[in-house]
């Protein structure tokens, strides 16, 4: 997979709502599925998808106990996020300070 590809990917996983509202129960610490499941209004095989989505793209980390699978957000995967959308957002005034447009 490409730097683009794997930068859309990161993108992406911001890009439903249901993946923010799972990201903001997770800002409180580590959940397992079915407490995820409890508070939103959708299946197991749909919160499946959101969550691979959200550990594909490195944002949310998840381990095993038993039959349920636990979810955090990934400090490291959260970093890079914020660096990567500063990285697409930054102006740069100096056109010859960045590999802006040219004349």
């Amino acid at each position: 997979m490409g730097d683009y590809q794997r930068q859309a990917a990161v993108f992406r996983a911001f890009c439903d709502e249901n993946r923010l509202r799972i990201l903001e129960m997770l800002r409180c610490g580590e959940m397992c599925a079915c407490k995820l499941l409890e508070n939103l209004d959708i299946g197991q095989s749909t919160l499946s998808h959101h969550m691979k989505i959200l550990c594909d793209a490195g944002v949310v980390v998840s381990r095993a106990d038993g039959k349920w699978t636990h979810y955090r957000i990934s400090e490291e995967g959260a970093a890079r996020a914020a660096d990567l959308l500063k990285t697409y957002t930054a102006i740069h005034a100096d056109p010859s300070a960045g590999a802006c447009c040219g004349d």
